[in-house]
């Protein structure tokens, strides 16, 4: 069953864990109010299937408002390039280890909510992805050895500001704008998904597809990237890696397509769920 963290309009300024099925969210029986899924994962080893949901009570979804899975990870991973596609319409060249880049947690927002477009750019783009979600701690892991580490998967949107990604060649600017991280719905374990390599990720904007791809064809496993983050700085529970964004971004169209406020963008991944995300304008401050 998916792991969500969600608060309702009982309590909207508390995040709570929870079971997610096709039309309620069940709380987790015996979890204190302020268990986070990152507190979860560190009490557990990463093994939530030790956790059960209170069946007795159960919230319709439309009262839930759903946020990061993780609302602070320690440490957000991003591998550029890591699908061919993606890799030729971009004009790189082969690399011999990942593109590796670093989001910061207050970027990051939940399913269902809006997502901001920047009053200082109109170049925003999508970037459809699968996350790893870290369950348990590890430095120096082999690659034979990394799924271990694994508790399970989410979908994200790696959303990009392209202009600022390119005023130099580093991406950090382009890639932490306030609510331009979508991380979402929920955490699928690896027990129930067992075999990430099988899985279909589709990425639509108002309802058209723009990106469409297998798993199986990331040019670095989820294993070699666990091995590579591993080799220079320890993961620990509630880590994420964001593994890479197929081909057919907005900013290679023919004309570009940017977001623009009204926009819904949904990323779709076999097994995993659907994460939609509403485009506004940045409000005043």
């Amino acid at each position: 069953m998916p792991f969500v963290t969600y608060c309702d309009s009982v309590t909207p300024e508390h995040a709570r864990v929870g079971w997610l099925t096709d039309d309620v969210v069940m709380p987790l029986r015996d979890a204190k109010p302020s268990n986070s899924l990152k507190h979860l994962l560190h009490q557990t080893e990463g093994d939530l299937s030790v956790l059960v949901p209170d069946e007795r009570q159960w919230i319709p979804l439309e009262a839930v408002r759903f946020r990061p899975v993780i609302e602070r990870p320690g440490k957000i991973f991003c591998i550029g390039l890591n699908y061919h596609a993606h890799r030729i319409e971009t004009g790189n060249q082969e690399r011999d280890h990942p593109t590796v880049f670093a989001r910061f947690a207050d970027c990051l927002v939940g399913h269902n909510e809006a997502v901001w477009r920047p009053k200082v750019s109109q170049k925003m783009d999508f970037e459809g992805e699968l996350a790893v979600i870290i369950g348990r701690s590890g430095r120096h892991v082999a690659v034979e050895d990394a799924m271990q580490l694994v508790a399970g998967y989410s979908a994200f949107n790696d959303i990009s500001i392209r202009d600022w990604q390119r005023h130099t060649t580093q991406f950090t600017p382009g890639k932490n704008f306030e609510r331009t991280g979508a991380f979402g719905p929920a955490l699928v374990t690896t027990a129930e998904l067992p075999d990430p390599t099988a899985l279909t990720l589709t990425t639509r904007l108002n309802g058209e597809t723009m990106q469409h791809t297998t798993t199986d064809l990331m040019i670095f496993s989820i294993p070699e990237l666990i091995a590579y983050v591993t080799t220079f700085t320890r993961l620990a529970p509630g880590d994420v890696i964001v593994t890479g964004t197929p081909g057919g971004v907005g900013v290679k169209r023919e004309p570009p397509i940017f977001m623009k406020a009204g926009d819904v963008v949904e990323v779709d991944i076999t097994d995993v769920g659907c994460l939609r995300s509403h485009v506004v304008d940045e409000p005043e401050a």
